[in-house]
């Protein structure tokens, strides 16, 4: 279960540390690709997989859901942390997530998010705003 929030600096060639503790839970290896309200997202291949197990269920005749995969897809991009626990993230999806010098790790269940950290701090300051709202709008949650 990836969870946790770290804050790490992005140098001027696009590579930042990813996080120890997340390192050791999805290893040296993982995809990198656009992800929702512009940020990145970070998974393990074997979460991967079944991401894309899950997008062939999309009917192809919505044309929501071709730009969707067509997006997600074109942006996906495999990559290995160095020696160091750094990655490159290519200029795309640097432009994509707004990522300039201090970036967000957020871990979320089965995914890493990589965000800004300024867009995240107003993200999560309207979403703090909104938790108990969400929740109640969500239905039961069981523990």
């Amino acid at each position: 279960m990836l969870m946790g929030e770290y804050n790490h600096n992005i140098d001027s060639k696009g590579r930042v540390i990813v996080p120890a503790k997340f390192r050791e839970q999805i290893g040296d290896k993982f995809i990198l690709a656009m992800w929702l309200d512009k940020c990145l997202m970070m998974v393990a291949p074997e979460e991967w997989e079944e991401l894309c197990e899950n997008m062939t269920k999309l009917s192809t005749a919505k044309r929501e859901s071709r730009a969707f995969t067509r997006m997600l897809f074109s942006s996906a991009t495999e990559c290995d942390s160095d020696k160091q626990g750094r990655i490159l993230i290519p200029a795309k999806l640097r432009e994509y997530a707004q990522l300039q010098k201090s970036v967000s790790f957020i871990g979320v269940s089965r995914r890493i998010e990589i965000w800004s950290t300024e867009i995240w701090e107003d993200y999560s300051n309207q979403a703090e705003e909104d938790f108990v709202d969400s929740a109640e709008k969500l239905g039961d949650i069981v523990f």
